[in-house]
């Protein structure tokens, strides 16, 4: 959908971020005493996510592993968020929860409407564009990177979350008191292609 706004107005936004002081997993109901490991064989932390997994390829979502959880986790939680959306709140790209202690990791394209659950026994919820599954980042042309952080957290009790594909909020407010640890991976991706700008109004159609 982005993808179609001219990288003049997305480099006119680009000080509008909802900024990571507002992904999930800083907020002070849900801040970890201890960190997990969380990796991807696809990209490095903080590198650039392949095309594949964006808008601008298969849209797939990416492959991730972590390590082993802290004694007493219950179940894991996925949230995947993009810390510079131009938008008062970070854009949410994943929801997943109800993932076994000792699962280890998700597969390649495992992201998705799932229905009763993923392959690996999470169940997935719903993105900022209320759709079931793994929202492909697909930031503004000349908006600048955008930092897509994947927030993996290890519970103490297998907690209940209303809906049969809850957001954000419900996760989040699931989730308070019981997290033991979390892992963080972060991956970027920018489309900086050069657009000619004429002067204004001279591309205006009556």
């Amino acid at each position: 959908m982005l993808e179609h706004l001219p990288a003049w107005l997305g480099k006119a936004m680009s000080g509008w971020r909802a900024g990571v002081d507002s992904i999930a997993v800083v907020r002070p109901e849900l801040a970890p005493p201890a960190a997990m490991p969380l990796s991807s064989p696809a990209f490095g932390d903080m590198a650039r996510l392949p095309e594949r997994f964006t808008a601008d390829g298969a849209g797939v979502s990416p492959p991730l592993f972590w390590g082993e959880p802290p004694e007493g986790t219950a179940m894991l939680a996925l949230i995947v968020e993009d810390a510079d959306a131009p938008t008062p709140q970070p854009l949410v790209h994943a929801i997943v929860w109800g993932l076994p202690a000792g699962s280890g990791e998700l597969a390649e394209g495992a992201i998705m409407a799932d229905g009763t659950g993923t392959p690996e026994g999470g169940d997935v919820g719903r993105n900022s564009y209320l759709g079931e599954g793994w929202l492909p980042p697909d930031p503004p042309r000349g908006h600048g990177e955008h930092r897509y952080v994947f927030q993996l957290f290890a519970l103490d009790a297998v907690v209940e979350i209303g809906g049969q594909t809850p957001g954000r909020g419900a996760l989040v407010a699931a989730m308070a008191g019981h997290v033991l640890a979390a892992g963080i991976l972060t991956g970027t991706y920018s489309r900086e292609e050069v657009a000619p700008v004429g002067p204004v109004g001279a591309g205006a159609v009556a």
